[in-house]
C-alpha cells in the first residue's frame, strides 16, 4: 500500500512522546517474531508490521525473519499518532538492521508505507508532507520546514480516553472520503489553511498557525461527522476541553487546540503559558491526565547490535 495523501500538511514533532523499534534479522522462525508494549502482537498488528518488513527486505535482497520489539510510552491507537511514531522508527531501525543507509527522504518515503502520517515523523521540528503527484508515491514525502528550537511553543495534550479508538485513522479516513457530502469542500479550502500554518510557523505566528489549524481540525471532524454512517471519534470531555480552550481564549490566553482522528486534544500556547494552560484543562471533567510536551527531534539510532 503506497499511502498516498489526498492533501499536503503541516505538522510538529512532539518531544518526550516517543517509541522505540528494536529489529534484528536472521531468525530460525517461520515468521516474524513482534512483540508490541511487551506482549506477541495480535494477528492485525503483526501482518501490518511484517508487510512493511517485506518491503525492508525486497530492498535489501533479504529472505530473513526477524525479531521485533515494539514500544511506546504514550497510549497507542488512541489519536496520538502512535502508528505515525512506530513506523518512523521502525523504517530507520528495520533498515539498519537489514545493512541499508538511506538518506532522510528515503527513509520518509518508506516510513509512509507503513503509515502516511509516519513520513512526517521521520523528522524533528516543524514538518511539511507533500502531497506529491506522481502515481509510484516517489514525489510523496516529507521534510522539515523549521527546526525545533525554531519556535518555542508550548503543548498540552489532554488525554481523554486511554484505550483504543473504535476505528482506525485509515479505515476512518476511506470511509468518509466515499460516504460523507463535506469532503470535496474541505478538499476544496485546504490548500488555504496550509499556506497560512506554512506561514505562520516562518514568522511564529501562533494566532496565524491556531486559527487556522483549529478551523481545519473541525472541518476534518465534520466531514467524518457527516459520513453515512457516521465516524465520531469524540468523548464527552473531547468537546469540555474544546469549550476550556475557547474560553481561554476569551480571558486573553492565547491558546488553540488540534485534534487527530481520535478522542484526545493537543492544545499549543505560548511556552510561558503553558503551566497555565494545563492547570485548566486538569481540572475539565473526563480529562484523565495531561502530557506536556513541546517541539522534538525526529527518528535517531540510539543502540547498534
Amino acid at each position: 500500500m503506497l499511502n498516498l495523501p489526498y492533501t499536503g500538511s503541516v505538522s510538529v514533532t512532539l518531544a518526550g512522546l516517543t517509541t522505540t523499534a528494536r529489529v534484528s534479522f536472521g531468525s530460525a522462525a517461520l515468521c516474524d517474531r513482534i512483540v508490541l508494549s511487551g506482549a506477541p502482537a495480535a494477528s492485525a498488528e503483526a501482518g501490518r508490521v511484517s508487510a512493511f518488513l517485506d518491503i525492508v527486505r525486497r530492498n535489501a535482497g533479504s529472505y530473513a525473519r526477524a525479531e521485533v520489539e515494539i514500544a511506546s510510552n504514550f497510549p497507542i491507537a488512541a489519536g496520538l499518532a502512535s502508528s505515525a511514531s512506530t513506523f518512523a522508527a521502525m523504517a530507520l531501525a528495520a533498515t539498519r538492521a537489514a545493512g541499508l543507509s538511506l538518506s532522510k527522504r528515503e527513509l520518509s518515503v518508506l516510513a509512509r508505507r507503513g503509515s502516511g502520517s509516519a513520513a512526517r515523523s521521520v523528522f524533528g521540528g516543524f514538518v511539511e508532507w507533500y502531497a506529491g503527484e506522481s502515481s509510484d508515491g516517489t514525489d510523496s514525502f516529507a521534510e522539515q520546514i523549521a527546526p525545533p528550537d525554531h519556535w518555542q511553543l508550548g503543548v498540552v495534550v489532554a488525554i481523554t480516553h486511554e484505550g483504543p479508538k473504535g476505528i482506525g485513522s485509515r479505515a476512518g479516513m476511506a470511509h468518509s472520503v466515499k460516504q460523507s457530502p463535506f469532503f470535496p469542500v474541505w478538499l476544496q479550502t485546504h490548500d488555504a489553511d496550509l499556506e497560512a500554518v506554512r506561514r505562520g510557523v516562518a514568522e511564529r505566528n501562533l494566532r496565524l498557525v491556531g486559527e487556522a489549524a483549529e478551523h481545519n481540525c473541525l472541518k476534518m471532524h465534520g466531514v467524518a461527522i457527516a459520513a453515512r454512517p457516521p465516524v465520531l471519534y469524540w468523548t464527552p470531555a473531547t468537546l469540555a476541553v474544546m469549550q476550556c480552550v475557547w474560553r481561554m481564549r476569551a480571558e486573553g490566553i492565547e491558546a488553540f487546540f488540534s485534534i487527530d482522528a481520535g478522542p484526545q486534544v493537543k492544545v499549543f500556547c505560548p511556552i510561558a503559558q503553558r503551566p497555565v494552560v494545563a492547570h485548566a484543562l486538569t481540572t475539565v471533567p473526563g480529562v484523565q491526565r495531561v502530557l506536556l510536551s513541546e517541539p522534538g527531534g525526529g527518528v535517531e539510532l540510539v543502540e547498534t547490535a
